[in-house]
């Protein structure tokens, strides 16, 4: 089991069972924070499929996602399509992430208490500080670990996202079952 899961804080467990919708970052969350060019300026990034496959958990269970990232890229896009993240949760190029955070307060019609934000950079803390429920990846920024309700014990781009997915389904009661479902016939 997971170390975050083991985490009994009732309060934090309080905070994700409200969560309706989780806001990832990209660059240090999703990824490892590395950015690898080619000699024609094309951009590589990699993304942890544990990650992709707890996004498909809160999807399918009934927490919605977003992207809100400060870089622009078509990698975001198709891993986002890859994952079935509806397009229009998805802001690019947000070196000022608040307007696209309130954006997306107006397009769900959802409560700040029912969102989390998983980041790893002070970029990040002007959501964070607002939300729910508020997560650093281990290798986060020390700034952003001590202004976030929740750390997670493995560092961005390598899993930290799957982490947070998994954490907020165990306190809301579905985690158990999900994984259960991987072994029935």
């Amino acid at each position: 089991m997971s170390e975050l899961l083991n985490n009994d804080n009732q309060a934090l467990r309080e905070k994700a069972k409200k969560i309706k919708l989780l806001i990832f970052d990209i660059d240090g969350v999703l990824t490892d924070s590395s950015l690898f060019f080619d000699n024609q300026g094309q951009e590589y990034k990699a993304f942890n499929s544990k990650d992709g496959h707890g996004i498909r958990l809160l999807l399918d269970n009934g927490v919605n996602v977003a992207i809100i990232t400060g870089r622009k890229s078509e990698l975001v896009m198709h891993r986002a399509n890859n994952l079935k993240i509806p397009p229009e949760y998805i802001y690019q190029g947000y070196r000022d992430k608040v307007p696209a955070f309130y954006e997306l307060l107006e397009k769900t019609k959802l409560d700040k208490e029912n969102i989390a934000f998983i980041g790893d950079d002070v970029i990040d803390l002007p959501i964070m500080s607002q939300v729910g429920l508020s997560i650093a990846v281990a290798d986060a920024h020390w700034f952003v670990k001590e202004n976030s309700d929740l750390i997670c014990t493995i560092n961005g781009g390598r899993g930290a996202g799957r982490e947070a997915c998994e954490f907020i389904l165990d306190a809301q009661g579905k985690l158990d079952d999900i994984l259960q479902s991987y072994i029935r016939s």
